[in-house]
C-alpha cells in the first residue's frame, strides 16, 4: 500500500501544478511550495548555526503542523504555552517549527510571531520528509487534530523523535475503522504516533478496538476550548458593534460565517422580526453579495468597515453613532473581529451547516450565547454536545429557524437559562492545554 500511496501523493502534487493557473489556491500551493525544501535546509542550517557554535548546545526544536487555519487556531494555545516554557534567549529555549498544508493557514499566518519559523509543508513523499526531518530535527512532532501523514511519520520515528497528535477526534465511519487493504494501511500510519491525544471517551474508545490502548491514549479534551477563553478574555472593545446594539429593543442576534444558504433563511427571519437587530458576518466578504444581502433584507442596513477609523481599531466616529443606534442590520465586511463581535450579541446563528459542515460555535458560546445552525453539524462533538445540553439547536429551514427564535426571544427567562448553558459547557471543558503539557515527554518540552 505504500506505493500506491506514495503514488497518489505524487499525482497530487502533479494536479496542484496543473490546477494553478485556473485556481488561486492551488496557485498559491504550487509556488509556495516550489524550491521549498531547499529554502528550508538553507534557513534552518542558517538559524541553528546561529544559534551555537556546538552540535551539543544547540537547542532543541519543537516541530507543530497544522492543516489550516482552524487547526492553526485549535493549536494556538498549545503553541503559545510552549513559547512560555520555552522563552528566547533562556537556557530552557526551544526552537519551534510551524507548518502548514493549506494557503488559508500558510498565507494568514505566516507572520505570526511566536514560532521561530513558519513554513508550507513539502509533499509527503519518503525524499521529502526525510530531507525535512534532517533540516529541522525536532524533538518532537505535535500534529493538530489530523493529518496522519506516512513518511513524515516514518522519518521521525527513524530519527528517534517522538510524535503526538492533539485535540484528535475520531468516529466510526472513518477509513482508520475499516477492514480494507486503505484501512490496515491508515492503521500502520497511526502506530507510527507515539501518543494520541483524544477529545472524547469515545475517541479513546474507538482506538482500542484498533489496539491502541491507555498506555498511548490519553482523553485530554480540545484545546479550542482554552483559545475560546482567551479570545473572550482579551477582546477589545468594539464602539461601532456597541453603537449599533445601544438601539436594540429585543435581543441582538449575531450571524457569524455565513454562506448563501444560511442567509436565505437569515433573510426570512429578518423580515419576520422586523423588531431585531442583526449582525451578520458573511464568511465570503464579496462586496456585491454584500450589497444584495442589505438590499434583500428590506432593513437600514449598514457595513461595519464605513464606520470603523481607517487604521481598523474598531473605533467609531461619534458623529456616527445615532445613524448606527437606527439601523437594523450591520454587517462585519472584514476578517478578524468576530470572535470580538458575539460580545454585543444575546444569540447566534453559526454558518456552514447547509454546506460542508458548521463553523466555530465556540467563540459565541463561550460569551454565553446559544446557539442555532443548520442540519450538517454531527460531526462536530462540541455542536452535539452543545444541543445535547440545551444550549444549541438544530435547523433544517427558516420555519424551524422563525420557531427556535421566537422560543428564546420571546421568553427572557429562557434565553438566559439556554445562554447559561453554553458558557457553563464552554468552561467545564477548558483546560486541555496544561493536561497536554503535563503528559508530553520531559525531554520533549525541557522539563
Amino acid at each position: 500500500m505504500s506505493f500506491f500511496y506514495n503514488c497518489s501523493i505524487h499525482a497530487f502534487e502533479l494536479a496542484i501544478g496543473i490546477a494553478a493557473p485556473f485556481n488561486r489556491k492551488a496557485r498559491q500551493l504550487w509556488r509556495g511550495r516550489r524550491g521549498l525544501l531547499r529554502r528550508i535546509e538553507q534557513r534552518e542550517r542558517t538559524e541553528k548555526e546561529t544559534d551555537s557554535d556546538t552540535e551539543d548546545q544547540r537547542p532543541g526544536t519543537i516541530w507543530v503542523h497544522c492543516a489550516s487555519l482552524g487547526e492553526f487556531e485549535q493549536g494556538r494555545p498549545l503553541i503559545e504555552a510552549l513559547r512560555q516554557r520555552h522563552p528566547v534567549g533562556t537556557a530552557q529555549y526551544r526552537r519551534i517549527v510551524l507548518t502548514f498544508f493549506s494557503p488559508s493557514g500558510y498565507e494568514i499566518r505566516k507572520d505570526y510571531p511566536v514560532p521561530d519559523a513558519i513554513y508550507y509543508l513539502p509533499a509527503d513523499t519518503p525524499k521529502n520528509a526525510r530531507r525535512f526531518v534532517e533540516a529541522v530535527r525536532p524533538e518532537q512532532a505535535i500534529f493538530i487534530k489530523y493529518e496522519y501523514w506516512y513518511n513524515y511519520l516514518s522519518a521521525l520515528q527513524a530519527a528517534g523523535a517522538k510524535s503526538c497528535v492533539v485535540s484528535a477526534l475520531f468516529r466510526p465511519d472513518m477509513v482508520f475503522f475499516k477492514q480494507s487493504a486503505v484501512g490496515r494501511f491508515m492503521r500502520k500510519t497511526l502506530g507510527l504516533l507515539d501518543r494520541f491525544f483524544v477529545q472524547n471517551e469515545a475517541s479513546a474508545d474507538l482506538l482500542a478496538t484498533v489496539g491502541f490502548g491507555p498506555d498511548r491514549v490519553i482523553v485530554s479534551g480540545d484545546t479550542r476550548f482554552d483559545r475560546v477563553v482567551a479570545l473572550a478574555q482579551a477582546a477589545a472593545e468594539l464602539p461601532v458593534v456597541e453603537a449599533f446594539v445601544q438601539g436594540a429593543e429585543k435581543p441582538v442576534m449575531v450571524c457569524g460565517s455565513t454562506w448563501g444558504p444560511d442567509e436565505e433563511i437569515l433573510l426570512e427571519l429578518m423580515h419576520a422580526r422586523p423588531e431585531m437587530k442583526f449582525i451578520v458576518a458573511p464568511h465570503e466578504l464579496d462586496s456585491s453579495r454584500i450589497d444584495a444581502l442589505i438590499q434583500r433584507s428590506g432593513r437600514q442596513g449598514v457595513r461595519y468597515t464605513a464606520f470603523a477609523d481607517a487604521d481598523d481599531s474598531g473605533s467609531a466616529d461619534r458623529t456616527a453613532d445615532s445613524w448606527l443606534r437606527e439601523a437594523t442590520l450591520l454587517v462585519i465586511d472584514t476578517i478578524g473581529v468576530l470572535s470580538g463581535v458575539y460580545r454585543y450579541g444575546r444569540l447566534a446563528y453559526i454558518g456552514g451547516g447547509f454546506g460542508r459542515g458548521i463553523h466555530n460555535t465556540l467563540e459565541a458560546a463561550t460569551w454565553g450565547m446559544p446557539v442555532l445552525f443548520g442540519p450538517k453539524y454531527r460531526a462536530f462533538a462540541e455542536a452535539v454536545e452543545l444541543v445535547e445540553r440545551g444550549a444549541a439547536v438544530s435547523v433544517a429551514g427558516a420555519a424551524e429557524l422563525e420557531a427556535a427564535v421566537a422560543v428564546w426571544v420571546d421568553d427572557p427567562a429562557v434565553l438566559a437559562e439556554k445562554g447559561r448553558r453554553a458558557a457553563e459547557y464552554v468552561r467545564s471543558r477548558a483546560g486541555a492545554t496544561a493536561k497536554i503539557l503535563e503528559t508530553i515527554e520531559p525531554s520533549a518540552v525541557g522539563q
